[in-house]
């Protein structure tokens, strides 16, 4: 029965009932929360957030960067040939901060690495012939040999050699890197409102334009236009000291932001940049970054090499972008989502004044009404009603002293 009361109960129509209430306790409640429910709108959803307007956050974007600097290392002279890769390129380049070279490597048979598992041997039957180990260097020969110049024996294989674990040579540090500079040339296209944007400061001709780019430096507030970037500047805003990654490397990103206000002229959009290492630190084995070449050579009729391996910074530049303007549709929608949120300052001051204020119900017997239509009254039991109360009233009247 409860069960069918409540499916009945389902279809009745519930509409609001208009109630004055003097209480100035209640009123004042009323008026504070729809003053605060008012001001966050205004300041949260037209000042901050700026929803009257149409926006788009997939922009076209080109990147373009470009390494520059020179160091002497030793008895040469470094340019961006020797340390860049690539020496200009797009989106991703990085610089060679320190290298473990491996001289005058040629393809024949030597001992392997006495780290590489089940390497090390005392007889020929302790190495399997034509095995691969993929944590090793190349393919064993089925031999066991002297480990170069020690006493101990690991097995012979085929590769480059000698093996660079044995042969390599770790350079210096190239401390002047932190001096060099890469140029980053970013352009944005906002296809919506046709609005083309670049990082590089308007000049009146080309060549006023070349001495500008030769001279400046970055500066967030005195330089924002200039696009040349120190590596040290880059290590200290990503909070990396330098030192350090020259010794390990790493992988900064350069993120470039642009938020473009386009009910104002275009020109005060200019972009923002922040940087922050990209690689975890904490895990030894993904942090850092390093990775190998070869200068490849023929000595003595023999094909040789020479293996680099080269620790350094990488920058990913990310760009990012935003662009509004305003337009009548979402001026409309979020206006008429502001007004119909002041309801919630009504659904809170009923629940404080059916909760706390109505201790006696005073206030929820006038709130809720129960309005149910009686069935109209048939028209015999109208006139039955009738003529029993006439002839009751006649008998009354008889009985009645003159």
């Amino acid at each position: 029965m409860q069960i069918g009361e409540y499916f009945l109960s389902f279809w009745d129509y519930e509409t609001p009932k208009v109630m004055v209430v003097k209480n100035r306790t209640l009123g004042v409640i009323y008026r504070s929360v729809q003053f605060l429910v008012i001001t966050y709108f205004i300041w949260y959803v037209f000042i901050s957030q700026k929803a009257y307007q149409e926006s788009e956050t997939r922009p076209e974007s080109s990147v373009y960067t470009l390494m520059k600097g020179t160091a002497v290392h030793g008895d040469d002279i470094l340019d961006t040939v020797e340390y860049a890769r690539p020496s200009e390129g797009g989106d991703v380049i990085s610089t060679i901060l320190r290298r473990e070279v491996t001289y005058d490597q040629s393809q024949g048979t030597c001992a392997e690495h006495f780290n590489v598992a089940n390497a090390n041997c005392t007889k020929d039957s302790d190495c399997v012939q034509g095995e691969v180990d993929f944590d090793g260097h190349g393919r064993r020969t089925g031999r066991c040999v002297q480990y170069y110049n020690h006493t101990f024996k690991t097995c012979e294989i085929q590769s480059w050699c000698p093996i660079e674990e044995y042969a390599v040579v770790r350079e210096p540090a190239l401390e002047e890197a932190i001096n060099f500079t890469v140029f980053i040339r970013n352009s944005i296209h906002f296809p919506k409102f046709k609005v083309l944007r670049g990082n590089i400061k308007d000049a009146s001709n080309k060549r006023d334009m070349q001495k500008y780019l030769n001279k400046c430096q970055y500066h967030e507030e005195k330089e924002p236009y200039c696009p040349n970037f120190r590596l040290g500047y880059i290590a200290h805003k990503a909070r990396e000291n330098f030192t350090e990654l020259c010794r390990t490397g790493g992988v900064i990103g350069v993120f470039i932001n642009w938020q473009c206000n386009l009910d104002i002229d275009p020109s005060n959009c200019k972009p923002t940049y922040a940087f922050r290492r990209l690689d975890l630190r904490k895990d030894q084995a993904n942090s850092g970054y390093y990775y190998r070449f070869a200068k490849y050579y023929r000595k003595d009729g023999v094909e040789s090499r020479t293996l680099i391996k080269a620790y350094g910074i990488r920058l990913d530049v990310i760009v990012h972008g935003h662009a509004g303007k305003f337009s009548p549709i979402p001026t409309i929608i979020s206006t008429v989502t502001a007004m119909t949120s002041v309801g919630i300052c009504t659904i809170i001051c009923d629940w404080i004044m059916l909760t706390f204020i109505d201790k006696n119900e005073v206030y929820s017997d006038r709130k809720f009404d129960e309005v149910i239509k009686e069935p109209p009254v048939p028209i015999s039991t109208e006139l039955s009603y009738i003529n029993s109360f006439g002839s009751n009233h006649s008998d009354l009247s008889e009985g009645v002293p003159l």
